[in-house]
């Protein structure tokens, strides 16, 4: 039978919409899954020392990368199999729900608002929120001295910028870049005056630049990190929750911390409990 024209168009775009559908990244992954056909693509930044770094080799080092790498040890797939992603903070939730990664650490904060599109095994780590301040300052204590129109940066789609604002110091500025290197960047230049975020990921560019910057005033918040992953993936979930506990029962995340933070001086804190929600 022979088909008009129209017909014929209309099934050629359908079938182009479904090689899209298929071909795209629009469909969520299962962890275990990926692990069983032997790699898994992981989620990290790019641009934290101590915790997520891009070197100038190419190869990666940090407290997240090694988590990332344990788990997947666990899983049952060597480093040399994993793919490592670059998972910026106001893309975090978007990677994961369009499949790109099959997992992210990369000092994702578990919230109520994106275990709603997300979830989440963890927490592995908890941090909290505070100030990264110039070496020569000494206005800026905590986030109560932010007030009269202090400049503070922080990263576009993080919660701790708001934070301030909506807690502490309703005058502040906020200039919102892509990624903390920038906010440091523009410290350092003196165009803001306070850099905010969790402390051990400040503590890391502290490190980075001995005698520029110092981290300013106790911890604030409450950041539990966790490791996340597709809505649903109950199986996975639980197995990276098995591989978390497992790090931190043998060692293996002690070690990991001091051989990537420890150098900054942040202190060992507690190892965390693992919440099986």
């Amino acid at each position: 039978m022979k088909l008009s024209r129209s017909i014929r168009l209309g099934i050629g775009t359908i079938a182009v919409a479904l090689a899209a559908t298929a071909c795209g990244g629009d469909e969520t992954r299962s962890v275990s899954t990926s692990a069983e056909n032997g790699s898994l693509t992981v989620g990290i930044k790019f641009d934290q020392p101590g915790l997520g770094l891009r070197n100038p080799d190419g190869s990666f080092s940090g407290f997240d990368v090694e988590v990332a790498k344990y788990v997947a040890q666990q899983l049952g797939v060597p480093a040399e199999n994993i793919e490592f992603k670059e998972a910026p903070s106001p893309q975090r939730e978007t990677l994961i729900q369009n499949g790109e990664v099959d997992y992210i650490v990369a000092t994702y904060s578990i919230t109520d608002s994106r275990k709603e599109k997300v979830d989440f095994a963890g927490p592995y780590f908890v941090a909290g929120q505070s100030l990264l301040v110039r070496a020569d300052e000494t206005e800026i204590t905590g986030p109560d001295s932010l007030s009269g129109g202090k400049r503070l940066c922080s990263v576009a789609g993080s919660t701790p910028a708001q934070n301030v604002k909506e807690n502490y110091a309703q005058d502040v500025q906020l200039q919102e870049f892509d990624t903390y290197s920038a906010c440091v960047e523009a410290l350092r230049n003196r165009a803001v005056d306070a850099v905010t975020t969790d402390d051990i990921i400040l503590a890391g560019y502290a490190a980075q630049s001995p005698g520029d910057f110092k981290v300013v005033g106790e911890p604030f918040t409450e950041e539990r990190y966790g490791i996340g992953l597709a809505k649903g993936d109950d199986e996975s979930r639980n197995r990276i929750n098995d591989a978390i506990e497992q790090m931190v029962s043998s060692g293996a995340w002690e070690a990991a911390f001091q051989e990537t933070v420890g150098a900054s001086g942040y202190p060992l804190p507690d190892a965390p409990q693992v919440d099986r929600y």
